[in-house]
C-alpha cells in the first residue's frame, strides 16, 4: 500500500481519494492558521506554483492539536488561505495527526517517516513528508525547515 491508496476527506467533509495524485511528487504537510509558521504557505505556494507543471503537488491537511492553532472550520481555514496567501494547492479537512483519533494518512507517514531518534509523533504544525511518484515516503522535515531549503530534494524527485 502506498500514500496514494488512502481515502481522506476534501475540506467540504467528502472522501477525496489520494490517487488522484499518482505519479506525482507530493508534499504533505499538517497546517495551521494562527502559528508561528503559518508565513510558510507562502513558501509552500512557491514551490507548487514552480513545479506544479512537473508534477509536482502540495497537500495541506490543516490540524488543531498544537497550541489550537487552527480553530476555525473548513470555510474559516480556505478564506483564510486564499485572502492570505493566495493558495491555490488542496488544504483538505481538519485532522489529528497524533493520537488514538489520528488519520491514518498521518499515521502512515509517521511510520515510513519517524523523526528525530526514532520518534513518531509529530511535534508541531507545519511537519512536511516528502512523497516520491510511487507513493512511497522520501523525508520528513521539522517544522523550522523552510519550503524553499527542499527544492533541491524535491527536484531530485521530479
Amino acid at each position: 500500500m502506498t500514500i496514494t491508496d488512502f481515502t481522506v476527506k476534501a475540506a467540504n467533509g467528502t472522501p477525496a481519494s489520494l490517487a488522484a495524485y499518482a505519479g506525482k511528487v507530493l508534499l504533505i504537510v499538517n497546517t495551521a492558521s494562527k502559528c508561528g509558521f503559518t508565513p510558510q504557505y507562502e513558501g509552500l505556494e512557491a514551490l507548487h506554483r514552480d513545479y506544479a507543471d512537473r508534477g509536482f503537488e502540495v497537500l495541506a491537511f490543516p490540524c488543531n492539536q498544537f497550541g489550537a492553532q487552527e480553530p476555525g472550520d473548513a470555510a474559516e481555514i480556505a478564506n483564510f488561505c486564499t485572502l492570505t496567501y493566495d493558495v491555490t494547492f488542496p488544504v483538505f479537512a481538519k485532522v489529528d495527526v497524533n493520537g488514538g483519533e489520528a488519520d491514518p494518512l498521518f499515521d502512515r507517514l509517521k511510520s515510513d517517516a519517524p523523526g528525530v531518534l526514532g520518534s513518531k509523533a509529530i511535534k508541531w504544525n507545519f511537519t512536511k513528508f516528502l512523497i516520491d511518484r510511487a507513493g512511497k515516503v522520501v523525508d520528513r522535515y521539522a517544522p523550522t525547515t523552510k519550503p524553499a531549503d527542499l527544492r533541491t530534494d524535491i527536484e531530485k524527485l521530479l
